[in-house]
């Protein structure tokens, strides 16, 4: 388990994907050192840092010896499998797939085309910030609709009676969405889950508000 010690979590506090990270690692009780990466102001594009992260974006999980992880979900699945406990996903392999399918429904179909480098992009080709905004909603709606059909619908979370990779990524988005205005009176069973992730410990200590860095 000595992976699992000392290590270092570069992170920014508005980033969803950082968020799923903070919300893994509060529920599977590991502690981190946070070091913050201002995105907006370009610090991902260090020297230093993109020796780290050749993507130049958060999160990046430093192990102990000195191996660097990338790519939030890459880092959730090493996180299962080197710390199982609690589970973020089910043992039955048709219900992994389909909760993976769900998770990946945010963070392969939103994010990526929503996050800061895709914004700054679109506003450097001439689109105004009110066009911006209707992109980023555009596409989460599109999101969340495909998402709520994928849930079981008689569970208190995405899929059974705790929190798990779905739950992790859809709250962070849910922050967002928040954010920019969404319009999410069609989600209501999003927004339920969402409140009820957010009742528990280890998803409201990850809160962005809540971050070190946060302004």
């Amino acid at each position: 388990m000595n992976d699992l010690e000392n290590m270092k979590l570069f992170t920014y506090w508005r980033s969803t994907t950082s968020y799923r990270i903070r919300i893994a690692l509060n529920l599977k009780e590991l502690s981190v050192e946070s070091i913050p990466v201002n995105l907006v102001a370009g610090e991902q594009n260090s020297p230093d840092y993109a020796g780290l992260n050749p993507g130049r974006g958060v999160p990046t999980l430093v192990l102990k010896d000195g191996s660097a992880l990338t790519q939030s979900m890459a880092i959730l699945e090493w996180l299962e499998e080197t710390r199982p406990e609690p589970p973020l996903l089910p043992t039955d392999p048709l219900l992994r797939a389909q909760v993976r399918a769900a998770a990946l429904v945010i963070a392969a179909d939103i994010h990526p085309v929503n996050n800061l480098r895709v914004i700054n992009k679109l506003k450097t080709m001439g689109h105004d910030q009110d066009t911006v905004v209707d992109w980023m909603n555009d596409w989460m709606t599109q999101g969340f609709t495909a998402f709520q059909q994928m849930l079981d619908p008689d569970a208190p979370y995405c899929f059974g009676n705790a929190p798990g990779l779905a739950d992790l990524c859809l709250v962070p988005q849910l922050y967002n969405a928040h954010r920019w205005g969404c319009d999410l009176t069609r989600f209501k069973r999003l927004t339920e889950i969402e409140a009820r992730c957010l009742q528990i410990p280890a998803f409201d200590a990850a809160r962005p508000e809540l971050q070190p860095d946060a302004n």
